[in-house]
């Protein structure tokens, strides 16, 4: 009795009621397992890991109730079908850029990256402050594809990708047989290339027989893995129309809102963490990747001007070609543009001026 009312008077009975009840609390959360169908295969370990990360965050949150199993790409769905696989609910979840889908509506672009659009900063910026994943949303219910969706992962800004020959003048790229996804397909077409989209997997073997000329995928550490430097050894940069590309997890719509709230707040916050760690990931490892690329033999080449003034161009009457017949692209893109130009100039004030003095004192100051 006297503990008893020592405790009370401590204020500690209340701390133990809560520690015996925190047990029964976890044990009143349900045993789920679910799929995560990735667009990404294993060997590409930043891309696929992000899944991996995000599936033992969620399992460690939840004491292990909640358990998803993450699937590489092709295992169960396409790598270029995951949305589909999340709307009809073949499977509960998947990881995936929302730009494989522009043939389904061409606004899907701008959750990953647009031509000339936002880098990894500024949209994270958009998503989270700005309105994008609240666009992102209305997208995903206006279209009917019973999916939320979370940003999980950037790349942050892509190379131009590799080429067989090289690229001296916006001529050399008239036939020119490019592996390019999104948007950027249709500004490369208006350039007079021929664009073409397949997944990570058959890119090499297509690039070897010369069934493409040239290839863009992410940056060094994942295209070093996929050995494109020994087939096509002219290596661009800067991946302009990919200033850094969003990843999302999709979820089905009626298997999120069944979950308990507590998993609900452990996938957001699993999938907060996740996108973090894959910017991180890349920033570290791409700097290493390109040297060894380098010394290996790539030839780094940046994009002829007269090419990037043309895709600019390009790029910009291409949007508004598609606002004038879609409206949601509109919407969005009238958000879009003076939310990205106001970035632009923030940045050219405070992150460029930096970089660009920074870099080159590196150089000259030594």
């Amino acid at each position: 009795m006297e503990r008893r009312s020592l405790l009370r008077g401590t204020g500690l009975g209340a701390l133990a009621a809560g520690t015996l009840a925190a047990p029964a609390i976890a044990q009143s959360l349900p045993s789920i397992n679910w799929r995560l169908a990735s667009s990404f295969p294993r060997s590409l370990d930043i891309l696929f890991g992000a899944a991996e990360l995000m599936t033992r965050r969620v399992a460690a949150i939840t004491d292990g109730k909640f358990q998803i199993r993450p699937l590489p790409a092709g295992e169960i769905v396409p790598a270029l079908q995951v949305l589909d696989a999340v709307k009809d609910g073949t499977i509960e979840c998947g990881h995936t850029a929302t730009y494989y889908y522009t043939g389904k509506d061409p606004s899907f672009s701008f959750f990953t990256a647009m031509p000339f659009g936002l880098n990894a900063r500024q949209e994270q910026a958009w998503f989270y402050h700005g309105g994008g994943n609240e666009l992102l949303a209305e997208l995903l219910t206006s279209g009917g594809y019973n999916s939320v969706a979370f940003p999980m992962g950037n790349t942050g800004a892509q190379m131009g990708g590799w080429f067989r020959k090289e690229i001296k003048t916006l001529e050399d790229v008239q036939g020119l047989k490019f592996r390019i996804a999104g948007l950027a397909g249709q500004v490369f077409a208006k350039l007079g290339a021929v664009p073409t989209q397949i997944a990570a997997g058959d890119i090499y073997p297509a690039l070897e027989r010369g069934t493409l000329d040239a290839v863009e995928f992410v940056g060094p550490y994942d295209d070093e893995k996929l050995g494109f430097s020994k087939v096509a050894p002219f290596y661009y940069y800067p991946g302009f129309w990919e200033a850094g590309a969003n990843l999302h997890l999709l979820i089905n719509k009626a298997q999120f809102d069944g979950l308990p709230p507590a998993y609900r707040e452990a996938l957001q916050v699993a999938a907060a963490e996740a996108n973090l760690d894959m910017l991180a990931r890349y920033d570290h490892s791409n700097p290493l990747a390109l040297r060894r690329l380098v010394a290996g033999g790539a030839q780094l080449k940046p994009w002829p001007r007269d090419m990037m003034d043309a895709a600019w161009r390009a790029a910009h009457e291409l949007y508004v070609e598609i606002g004038a017949t879609n409206p949601m692209f509109k919407k969005i893109l009238d958000a879009y543009l003076p939310y990205r130009d106001t970035e632009y100039q923030w940045f050219r004030v405070s992150e460029n001026s930096f970089d660009n003095y920074a870099f080159t004192a590196a150089q000259r100051l030594r």
